[in-house]
């Protein structure tokens, strides 16, 4: 058998192939030992039912200050109507939207899984409001005037039936008119003597336009469920995980805005256009709403709340169909 002859290389160059090998084993251990590139980001396009406005400061910062970001997601904000939002997420076309808990309850009644994971607004944010002239300081002194509503259906809608009941007003003897989202005009110019307002919103323009104001907020006399981060049974079951990444992420942005709420309407900047021209009510709109969404522990729901919902959607006919409220919420995702 013929040997191998394997070839010879002149003593000279030796140590330049000792040094190109020993280069080559390096370079090989790193390439085996390199962590793995990070998986892209989940870009989850997010409805919130309404315009950009300083309200939404807690989901603004959480972007912001990446705490989205390190959870693996990139949100797109969608400003579309709220019921496209809870159509989109019941038909499991998109995993999360912003609603109020009076639409995932008629969701549920019209057979959509939805299912709200985290509460944003501990309290409901709906009130009637009146000039301190028009001598009206309780809902009792509501009787015999014409009291303004944006809509005969929604949040307002079910705020003032809420307080009806539970103030056992006589409906019959006030006269509601349906004014649309022009509570601030019709009180100022007298056209009603009331209004059903956003009770951290049309006060506070006429606050700072120089009016005494009186409110009646709905929270003081029935509690009700007011807007959260919704997402459906098949997130739930299939991706809970994500759906817990994502409210930690909206949580710690809540926090922060709670505790630095100028810090977070220097972010809102970014967001919302016309704050410098409008800057000292929306300052205040922001201070007015963070009452409106403190509460122990953070993102927690209240059943009570979700039951007398319930109640007034069915005395208002608003809810016809049988829905089952405990499927309508959950605290389980909570940090």
């Amino acid at each position: 058998m013929t040997k191998p002859v394997f070839p010879r290389f002149p003593a000279s160059l030796l140590p330049a192939l000792r040094l190109l090998l020993l280069v080559s084993c390096i370079l090989l251990l790193a390439s085996c030992t390199l962590a793995p590139s990070p998986p892209s980001p989940e870009t989850v396009r997010l409805p919130m039912g309404y315009v950009a406005n300083v309200q939404f400061a807690p989901w603004y910062v959480a972007v912001e200050r990446g705490y989205f970001a390190a959870e693996g997601f990139e949100v797109e904000f969608d400003y579309s109507w709220e019921t496209d939002g809870v159509r989109l997420v019941g038909a499991g076309e998109i995993p999360f939207a912003v609603a109020s808990g009076d639409q995932v309850l008629l969701a549920r009644a019209q057979g959509l899984p939805v299912v709200t994971v985290v509460n944003w607004y501990r309290r409901f944010p709906i009130g009637v409001a009146a000039l301190a002239e028009s001598g009206i300081r309780e809902p009792a002194d509501l009787v015999g005037r014409r009291v303004g509503i944006p809509e005969t259906f929604g949040a307002s809608y079910i705020g003032w039936r809420a307080l009806a009941a539970a103030a056992g007003l006589p409906e019959e003897e006030i006269q509601l008119e349906v004014i649309g989202y022009t509570q601030v005009a019709n009180l100022v110019e007298g056209r009603v003597d009331a209004a059903v307002v956003y009770a951290n919103n049309e006060p506070i323009q006429l606050e700072q336009a120089g009016y005494a104001v009186v409110l009646l907020p709905v929270a003081d006399y029935a509690p009700l469920v007011s807007n959260g981060l919704i997402t459906n049974e098949t997130m739930l079951e299939e991706h809970p995980e994500r759906v817990r990444a994502f409210v930690r992420a909206f949580l710690r942005g809540l926090a922060d805005t709670l505790a630095d709420p100028e810090a977070a309407f220097e972010i809102c900047r970014k967001y919302v256009e016309g704050l410098d021209e409008n800057e000292a009510v929306q300052r205040a709109v922001l201070e007015a709403t963070l009452d409106y969404w403190r509460g122990e522990p953070l993102g927690g729901f209240d059943p009570d709340a979700w039951e007398r919902t319930a109640q007034v959607m069915k005395e208002a006919e608003l809810l016809t169909n049988p829905v089952d409220v405990e499927g309508a919420f959950t605290n389980e995702y909570l940090p």
